[in-house]
């Protein structure tokens, strides 16, 4: 005899139903976060862009203007011995850290080259925060012992700040597009 009762177990596929839902709220949980985390990732992807932009426009232009303009112009200006020799020995330190900062760039940016382009990439943070520093601490150096040594330098002759402001100017100035 065939009987209509439920057997044991048998509210199994309810139950099955009921913790399909507990997956199933926890991806709509995890989906409602998504946008939240958009934005930081979009800022991540702009920042990566612009600083990879901001080390092959300015950085490394920078420092080439003040290796072949700035520093042969204070350094040929400043008075012989002890000011010259300090120069010197200022012109020495900033230019290795160019090269420490560049060499630290060259570490980096193959993985913020992918940031840029939002895909996935391991960022040595420690390096980062160790060229953050380190050019900080250059640019500081910089700002507070040799261009001011710089300007009182060049200020003495006015001929001498002049042809270093045309040097400059004649860098960013495309002559030869002038003629074609």
């Amino acid at each position: 005899m065939t009987t209509n009762q439920p057997q044991a177990g048998g509210d199994a596929p309810i139950t099955n139903f009921s913790n399909c839902h507990v997956g199933i709220i926890k991806g709509m949980n995890a989906l409602g976060e998504l946008p939240g985390l958009l934005e930081p990732a979009e800022r991540a992807r702009r920042i990566a862009e612009s600083v990879v932009a901001l080390f092959h426009d300015a950085v490394l232009e920078h420092h080439s203007e003040e290796e072949e303009a700035l520093f042969p112009a204070v350094l040929a200006s400043a008075q012989p011995g002890e000011e010259a020799e300090n120069v010197k020995r200022q012109i020495e330190r900033l230019t290795r850290e160019h090269r420490e900062v560049e060499a630290m760039w060259k570490k980096l940016e193959p993985a913020l080259k992918k940031v840029a382009k939002g895909h996935d990439a391991q960022l040595d943070v420690a390096a980062v925060d160790k060229l953050v520093a380190l050019y900080s601490a250059h640019a500081a150096y910089e700002e507070a012992e040799f261009l001011p040594l710089s300007e009182k330098i060049l200020g003495r002759n006015a001929n001498h700040m002049s042809a270093l402001g045309l040097t400059l100017h004649m860098r960013h100035t495309d002559v030869m597009g002038t003629y074609i």
